[in-house]
């Protein structure tokens, strides 16, 4: 039986594939259940995060006064 007391969700986002294989082994090993979404992100979402990435590294950004932003 298990002792819900300790329970948690942890959302951990590896950079790669060795990482996640890590990640898997050791929960494994440790007995540890996990639940592994595979569907990808939406194609249109990625797109314009790469976009988004780009123009930053650009310096192409917006500087927001955050007192305007709350009036």
């Amino acid at each position: 039986m298990r002792n819900f007391e300790y329970m948690g969700t942890l959302i951990v986002h590896p950079e790669n594939k060795e990482q996640l294989s890590a990640l898997k082994a050791f929960m494994k090993a440790f007995n540890i259940s996990f639940e592994e979404n595979k569907q990808p992100y939406n194609a249109e979402f990625t797109a314009k995060m790469k976009v988004s990435k780009q123009q930053a590294k650009e310096g192409k950004t917006v500087k927001v006064n955050l007192d305007e932003v709350w009036k």
